[in-house]
């Protein structure tokens, strides 16, 4: 039996959830409506510090109420939010170490896929998924796969123009989802490109991926690991300073 804590913070919505033996025991998220015993109502917005301390808080009082012992903690690794990456690493890296729990990392495109292929199993065999995270302008954060996850297209940063995807558009229908894909409708006219509406990226879709992990021991290293930002920190100054 596993129970793993799994933290998403790599874009505008901060969520973490509680599996066990993959079964999602408690989940907290601003999507909620109901307030019950196993969901309850968080905070949108980039304020991941001060959101996700509480969240935690609740998943651990929740456990701890009902004597059910942590085997792993489990965080989306990135690409994503530079800021948020830190802060659900640097959280997830502190609970590690403090209850002395594995550290599982999960790449972020990939927890992206998880509800396409979870709502949408009649997709064609042949098809590719492409996660997209927002960058900025028309760049996105993106790969694809195939419906087994394998990876057919590294993890990149990408500027999308029309002929983006050219060449697998024209040999695979590909499903384009996330907060990266609604700018690029516009862009991506070829007939294989299908797109999803209102993906949430949210820490519950982590739980078979990081169940995966743990039954193979491909832990992280808790001293060490560092988030994939794909990019390096771009500070900017606020335009009333200038």
């Amino acid at each position: 039996m596993s129970v793993i804590l799994h933290i998403e913070t790599a874009t505008d919505l901060c969520s973490v959830a509680v599996s066990q033996d993959s079964a999602i025991i408690f989940q907290t998220d601003n999507l909620q409506k109901d307030t019950n015993l196993t969901e309850k109502q968080a905070t949108k917005g980039t304020n991941h510090a001060s959101a996700l301390g509480v969240m935690v808080d609740e998943a651990l009082s929740f456990t701890d109420n009902h004597a059910i012992p942590f085997d792993a903690v489990a965080v989306s690794e990135g690409p994503g939010s530079y800021t948020g990456l830190r802060i659900g690493v640097s959280m997830a890296k502190g609970i590690a170490y403090g209850r002395n729990l594995k550290l599982i990392t999960i790449p972020t495109l990939e927890i992206q896929c998880v509800p396409i292929l979870l709502v949408h199993d009649d997709l064609p065999e042949d098809a590719l998924l492409c996660p997209m995270l927002d960058a900025r302008r028309m760049e996105v954060y993106t790969a694809l796969y195939t419906r087994s996850l394998k990876a057919v297209q590294s993890i990149a940063p990408v500027v999308v123009d029309e002929h983006s995807f050219e060449q697998q558009l024209n040999e695979h229908p590909i499903f384009f989802f996330g907060n990266g894909a609604e700018k690029c409708k516009a862009v991506i006219q070829h007939p294989n490109a299908h797109f999803f509406d209102g993906v949430p990226l949210l820490a519950k879709y982590m739980s078979p991926l990081a169940e995966k992990k743990f039954l193979q021991e491909d832990f992280a290293d808790v001293a060490y690991f560092e988030p994939n930002y794909l990019k390096e920190f771009q500070a900017t100054v606020a335009k009333k300073l200038i």
